[in-house]
C-alpha cells in the first residue's frame, strides 16, 4: 500500500480555494487502498479525504461512481460522497490527475472481524443493495467473469513462477466456473464488488462507513455477497476459515434479501469465481510490479487456498 502521487502543501491550498471548506490546516498521506493516492486533509471547517485517481481508475468511470455515492448518501447509507466545489462540480484535477474532495467518515477498518461485526457488515451490504433498487445508471464489471480468461492468458505460463502448477490449476478452475456461470437466472443490480474488511469502517460493532467504490458496477447481486464471503471468512493467508464469520455475513444480508434456492445452489460457483478473479488480479500485479515499487504485492496463493476451500476438486497442484 502506498501514496503514489505527492501533493505539495502549496498545490493543495490552491486546490482547496475552489471549495467552501476553509483554509488548509494540515494534510497527511494515508495508505488506505492501493488503487489511488489518498490524503487526510484538515481545514478550518472540518476534515476531508482527498483522493487522486491513479491509472487503474478510468476518468470516464468517475461520474458513475460519484452518482452511486450521491444516491446511497441520499438514502441514508454511510458512504463518503464527493464534496461539490463552488460551481457544483465533484471531479477536479490536481497534479495532472482526476481528483475529488470526499466526506470524511469516522471509524476504523478491520483486520480480524468478529462474527458480530460480520453480521453488521452483511446487514449493511443488504441495505445498500435495497437502496440501489431505483439507481438508474449501469456500468459493466471491468473485472467480471468475461475478463478472467483474457487476464489468465496475459499471465500465461509465468503463473508457474509464482507456484509450480498454478497455471494448470487456474486453467482447470476457470473452465469449471465459466461452464457453470449463469448470470441470466440471478438478480442483478449495482454492486460494490470489493467490500473487503478494509473497505468497511466500524466503531465497535456498528458500521460507520462503506468506502472505496472504485470497482462498483452492475452485476449479479449475490455475487457481491460471495466476494465479501471470500474476503471476510479467512485469515490473510487463506488457510484458516471462520465459519461463524461467514455465516454471520449471510445472516446479516438475509435481513434484507433472503437467499433463493437458486442463489444458494450457485453460491459455491460465485465464491469460486470471486477467488479466481482475485487470484488472477493479484497474480498479474505480482508478475508486473517492479521490485522497487512502493506497493506491497498481495499473495495470489491466498485466494487459491480459498478456492480450494470452496471446491477442493478445483485445486490439486498448489497448496
Amino acid at each position: 500500500m502506498a501514496v503514489y502521487t505527492h501533493v505539495s502543501a502549496e498545490a493543495l491550498a490552491t486546490f482547496l480555494l475552489q471549495y467552501d471548506v476553509g483554509e488548509l490546516v494540515s494534510a497527511k498521506g494515508i495508505a488506505e487502498g492501493v488503487e489511488n493516492s489518498n490524503y487526510l486533509v484538515d481545514t478550518a471547517k472540518g476534515r476531508f479525504i482527498l483522493t487522486l485517481y491513479e491509472k487503474r481508475v478510468a476518468a470516464d468511470d468517475l461520474p458513475f461512481f460519484m452518482a452511486l455515492l450521491d444516491h446511497l448518501d441520499a438514502k441514508g447509507l454511510p458512504v463518503p460522497p464527493a464534496i461539490k466545489d463552488r460551481d457544483g462540480r465533484e471531479i477536479q484535477e490536481l497534479e495532472g490527475r482526476p481528483a475529488c474532495l470526499i466526506k470524511f467518515l469516522p471509524g476504523v477498518s478491520l483486520s480480524h472481524p468478529t462474527s458480530a461485526q460480520a453480521l453488521a457488515a452483511g446487514d449493511a451490504m443488504g441495505a445498500m443493495h435495497r437502496a440501489v433498487a431505483d439507481f438508474p445508471l449501469t456500468r459493466v464489471n471491468s473485472m467480471g467473469v468475461e475478463s478472467w480468461r483474457p487476464l489468465f492468458e496475459r499471465c500465461g505460463r509465468s503463473l508457474d513462477d509464482i507456484a509450480p502448477g498454478l497455471y494448470d490449476d487456474l486453467a482447470f478452475a476457470l473452465d469449471h466456473v465459466e461452464a457453470r456461470w449463469f448470470a441470466g437466472e440471478l438478480d442483478q443490480s449495482a454492486i460494490h464488488a470489493d467490500l473487503f474488511p478494509d473497505n468497511v469502517l466500524m466503531l465497535g460493532d456498528k458500521v460507520t462507513g462503506l468506502i472505496d467504490f472504485y470497482f462498483a458496477c452492475t452485476d449479479i447481486r449475490v455475487y457481491d455477497l460471495a466476494v465479501m464471503h471470500t474476503a471476510w471468512s479467512f485469515d490473510a493467508q487463506g488457510r484458516g476459515f471462520d465459519a461463524q464469520v461467514g455465516d454471520a455475513l449471510i445472516a446479516g444480508y438475509e435481513r434484507h434479501f433472503p437467499l433463493s434456492s437458486v442463489e444458494r445452489a450457485q453460491f459455491t460457483t460465485l465464491a469460486s469465481g470471486s477467488c479466481i478473479r482475485f487470484a488472477l488480479s493479484r497474480a498479474w500485479d505480482w508478475l508486473n510490479t517492479p521490485p522497487d515499487a512502493l506497493v506491497v504485492r498481495k499473495d495470489p496463493l491466498a485466494y487459491v487456498r480459498r478456492l480450494q476451500h470452496y471446491d477442493p476438486s478445483l485445486v490439486t497442484r498448489v497448496a
